[in-house]
């Protein structure tokens, strides 16, 4: 009772948002030529049934700077039980921030009912860490409590298909304009109600070629660590969208500056800054080359990504252990198995991505055996385009392979007769088989005896 009491003079201490209406002749969006027809089906039918709600966010965002995209979302002030109850094709997702997912066949829409303001830890519908962490975010509210609630002023345009016109609280029309990524509120508060909330600046500022804004900028450096307190799980998924959405070469000089990428990949970062820069400029051209790729329409995946990533540190650690005494290909595996034991400390990196991973570096060893039948079995493995491709980078980035990758992509190219002519024109100490250790000749059966 008390809480409900207090609550408009804490929405008055923190000044309630000023609504802007942005009308129809100052943008040129139009409900029914630029947003999704399930967007308008959902929106009109919890309109019909009485309730508030608007396609919301990214979507409302890139139609303005003329993007196609990637989906719309719509927010409301109906429950997400109500929302289900309106469409059979729904589900409720997600229990920190619960969701409903409409299915439209292959395009869903997300509807997201308005959150509020927290009103303390010990409430069922929310709850916050004491470093400020929000870790479950059901606290349902107004219109005007979602629009502050919102990460990023350009995010919170809410778009009304019955006039055309667009609902400001944060003036994001503005820094839309401006080419510029605010965060609401204070930043620091924001940044530590959820941390990813850095990744995602950084993500935007990438995706939209935007800077983001001086008093946003200022704390991430040094909130930074707060990254390690993030579910590996999510930050895989985050990771993704850093790396997987066509912008992976303008987000990474981003991360190194913000220094986000340090909690992200740690054993990685200690590698980069080392005089021969051959990291640097790997994890570089990785990237680029998958931005290429995504622009080509060509597949990408995540074990290619993250071998680059972690190429560095597996080479130097399997360096160590060659140096003990361990044989090539067991030291590759087991530097593989360290670097990556590191890094789901951090990232959650699932199997279907960590086993074809270590295909590819445990390749690196095997591809220099260059004998037959050897060659030809490596040619016909599933993972040695992707092996081949690594080797590659690693050349481009100035490691010395004694021009590994030139044989590979000569022998490629030839026939039956030339690959093996190409296999005995080799120095002879490349592909030389070692040498077995004589077997113990069996005791006679005079020694038997005694």
């Amino acid at each position: 009772m008390l809480n409900k009491l207090l609550k408009p003079l804490r929405l008055l201490r923190a000044g309630k948002p000023k609504r802007r209406m942005i009308g129809a002749r100052q943008h040129p969006l139009r409900a029914d030529a630029h947003i999704s027809v399930h967007a308008l089906t959902v929106t009109r039918r919890l309109q019909q049934a009485g309730f508030q709600a608007y396609p919301v966010g990214g979507c409302v965002r890139d139609l303005l700077l003329g993007l196609t995209p990637k989906d719309f979302d719509v927010a409301t002030n109906a429950t997400p039980e109500q929302v289900r109850a309106e469409f059979r094709n729904a589900r409720i997702i997600g229990r920190r921030f619960k969701l409903v997912h409409v299915l439209f066949g292959r395009e869903m829409i997300e509807v997201a009912t308005f959150r509020g303001h927290h009103e303390g830890t010990s409430s069922p519908q929310s709850a916050q860490h004491e470093s400020g962490r929000i870790l479950r975010d059901n606290q349902y509210g107004s219109l005007e409590e979602d629009a502050s609630r919102r990460d990023f002023s350009i995010n919170a345009l809410y778009f009304d298909i019955q006039s055309n016109s667009i609902l400001d609280y944060s003036d994001g029309f503005a820094d839309i304009k401006k080419r510029q990524i605010r965060l609401i509120g204070n930043p620091e508060q924001r940044y530590r109600e959820d941390p990813v909330r850095m990744l995602r600046a950084v993500r935007f500022a990438a995706k939209l070629g935007f800077t983001i804004e001086t008093q946003s900028a200022a704390p991430i450096a040094r909130l930074a660590p707060l990254l390690s307190a993030i579910p590996a799980a999510r930050l895989f998924d985050e990771v993704l969208k850093l790396f997987l959405s066509g912008k992976a070469a303008a987000c990474y000089p981003l991360l190194r500056e913000f220094g986000l990428f340090e909690p992200l990949f740690p054993a990685t970062h200690r590698l980069l800054d080392e005089p021969s820069g051959c990291a640097e400029r790997l994890i570089s051209r990785a990237l680029i080359n998958t931005d290429q790729r995504i622009e080509q329409g060509k597949p990408v995946t995540p074990a290619f990504l993250f071998a680059a990533l972690l190429w560095p540190v597996i080479a130097r650690q399997a360096e160590r252990l060659k140096a003990e005494g361990i044989p090539p290909i067991p030291a590759m595996q087991e530097a593989a198995s360290i670097a990556l034991a590191e890094l789901t400390r951090r990232i959650a990196l699932p199997k279907r991505f960590s086993l074809p991973l270590r295909e590819m570096v445990e390749m690196q060893e095997r591809l220099q055996r260059r004998s037959l039948p050897h060659a030809d079995i490596l040619l016909s493995e599933p993972r040695f385009r992707a092996a081949y491709d690594l080797l590659l980078l690693r050349e481009q980035a100035g490691e010395d392979t004694a021009g590994l990758g030139a044989w590979w992509t000569d022998y490629q190219c030839r026939d039956e007769q030339q690959r093996r002519q190409m296999i005995r024109d080799l120095p002879k100490t490349t592909g030389k088989k070692r040498k077995r250790r004589p077997r113990k000749k069996p005791p006679s059966d005079h020694a038997r005896s005694i």
